[in-house]
């Protein structure tokens, strides 16, 4: 069950802004999304799609400045393991090509931009 959205907290509005952002970029790209916010115990992903024969395991990170560094930066090796964790328990052993992408979503006042990096990790 998720826990409602507050609005008295921006970063979580951010977040989700960010992610619906990504999301209709990802759609324009080409790619099919199959699963949003996807949960299990050990943690989330933020959008599971796919892009050709590939099934892509994408964590977004949305930024309104530089002051906490690149939203690239933001995807530690600890994030990285939870999420090729949960990749392996979305797949239960079925054979097919995994990538996983990092979507950075930078809002300012006067500019949307949207960046993917294929194969981040």
């Amino acid at each position: 069950m998720k826990a409602p959205i507050s609005k008295k907290d921006p970063r979580k509005a951010t977040g989700r802004s960010g992610e619906d952002l990504a999301a209709q970029h990802l759609v324009q790209q080409g790619y099919t999304i199959l699963e949003r916010n996807y949960r299990l115990r050990i943690g989330e992903v933020d959008i599971i799609a796919r892009d050709e024969e590939y099934l892509v395991f994408i964590e977004v990170k949305t930024r309104r400045s530089k002051r906490f560094g690149s939203p690239f930066e933001a995807v530690d090796i600890r994030k990285q393991q939870q999420i090729i964790r949960i990749a392996s328990a979305y797949l239960q052993g079925k054979e097919i090509p995994v990538r996983f992408d990092v979507v950075a979503v930078h809002l300012n006042e006067q500019n949307v931009r949207i960046e993917v990096l294929k194969n981040a990790f």
